[in-house]
């Protein structure tokens, strides 16, 4: 069984992996692929709209002659990652007692 996932649940991937360390746009795809089904085709969007907020910029580095393009948080990048991580603790939480049946609704 698959989950959906949505596009915020990716953005919080790319800016996690990101957090860890700078990497170049196949690096980035093959790391969020781990937990996501996710392809370059789609993931490349998603650090151009990333960069566009401000959450992330590039640099380019010489690897066996060519330029290769890395990904970097920007200090917004790294607020916002943090965030994430603390929606995800309280979703997650939600999700894990739900899917336990401990959540119980007092209106009933």
């Amino acid at each position: 069984m698959t989950f959906q996932l949505g596009s915020a649940l990716l953005d919080a991937c790319v800016l996690a992996t990101l957090h860890k360390e700078d990497a170049y746009g196949y690096k980035l795809t093959q790391e969020v692929k781990v937990v996501m089904n996710v392809s370059e085709s789609t993931l490349y969007p998603v650090l151009r709209r990333l960069m566009k907020e401000g959450y992330l910029e590039t640099y380019d580095e010489q690897h066996l002659g060519r330029n290769r393009r890395y990904y970097r948080l920007t200090e917004s990048g790294k607020i916002k990652y943090e965030e994430y991580v603390e929606e995800w603790k309280i979703f997650s939480l939600k999700i894990d007692k739900i899917l336990k049946g401990e959540i119980h609704n007092e209106e009933s």
